[in-house]
């Protein structure tokens, strides 16, 4: 993968690309909020590691004006231990996933290269429908009455879990583990995130929702009443 590590402190961003290096990637560093945006937005990257504390333009603004310019790049935000509402908004913004600092250069080896496998479907599951929600796997487009909806890859992982078992409910956990590959230790809450931002780029505007939440359960996706067949 091509990544792009936005980090103000040289000798961690240094040992992050060097780590990342050594596994097969083709990586640049940035020690600066705009100069790091600047080069997201000039550079195409699959990836970019966005510490969140950075000068002239910090991290939550990089990650915003990333989606609002449309690059689909995975974004793995850097946040300080005691920063859960900086976490919490940099997923709402678009990230994809976050790590805590100080972190073991291993895990965030592990979590780069989670970000970068797609979410397999089942052979010969390359096209999925739900009502007119229409998805292509293999090209990773996803139109909704013919309109083509922009998702973020993480949002596209949710979406597609969801899309492949309509009707079935899914708890935040085994959302956790099927797109995350996490345990059930990791923050669910990342997951209700993830919902929400799906909601709005899926269902605001198109009439009847498609993604449900069910008390106590968890989440499932399935066509309006007056559309499924007997």
């Amino acid at each position: 993968m091509r990544i792009l590590v936005i980090e103000d402190e040289p000798q961690l961003a240094g040992h992050i690309t060097r780590a990342l290096a050594r596994r097969g990637h083709t990586l640049s560093a940035q020690h600066d909020g705009a100069l790091g945006l600047q080069a997201a937005l000039e550079h195409p990257h699959d990836l970019v590691v966005l510490d969140l504390n950075l000068p002239t333009l910090d991290g939550l603004s990089v990650l915003a004006r990333l989606r609002r310019a449309g690059s689909s790049a995975r974004v793995l935000i850097l946040t300080a231990k005691g920063e859960v509402e900086h976490r919490v908004k940099g997923l709402q913004s678009g990230a994809d996933d976050y790590l805590t600092k100080p972190f073991a250069m291993d895990e965030l080896i592990a979590r780069v290269e989670a970000l970068g496998r797609r979410t397999p479907g089942p052979a010969g599951d390359d096209l999925l429908e739900v009502a007119d929600l229409h998805m292509d796997v293999r090209h990773r487009r996803v139109m909704r009455a013919g309109k083509p909806i922009a998702l973020s890859p993480r949002e596209f992982d949710v979406l597609q879990v969801l899309m492949q078992e309509p009707g079935r409910a899914f708890s935040r956990t085994e959302l956790c583990e099927r797109v995350w590959q996490r345990d059930h230790e990791y923050d669910t809450r990342t997951v209700e995130i993830f919902i929400t931002r799906l909601r709005k780029k899926v269902d605001s505007g198109f009439g009847a929702p498609l993604i449900h939440t069910l008390r106590a359960v968890g989440y499932t996706i399935r066509a309006p009443e007056s559309e499924r067949r007997p």
